[in-house]
């Protein structure tokens, strides 16, 4: 079965943290391509359990994932933007 999901990635300190959207599991590594690599094998991991569990359908779901056409199809990105908060100081 295939699920897509989006991947973030960003550098916190020495390591690269890596997540993955919508299903909000992260993971690291100390370059992009090694965090990458951990966050796909968090993802694989996180989501077989749940079908080992019987939970997929409803992990998927809460992730607003939909069930069309024979597939799970991830939510539509309408769009990724930086936003900048501006605080008195």
């Amino acid at each position: 079965m295939r699920i897509d999901y989006r991947v973030q990635i960003w550098k916190e300190g020495p390591q690269f943290v890596a997540h993955a959207m919508p299903i909000d599991v992260v993971s690291s590594g100390d370059t992009p391509d090694r965090a990458r690599a951990a966050l796909d094998e968090a993802v694989t991991l996180f989501l077989s359990t749940a079908q080992e569990k019987g939970t997929l359908r409803e992990v998927l779901e809460e992730c607003f994932y939909e069930f069309r056409d024979g597939s799970w199809q991830p939510p539509e990105w309408v769009s990724v933007e930086r936003h900048t908060a501006l605080l008195n100081a």
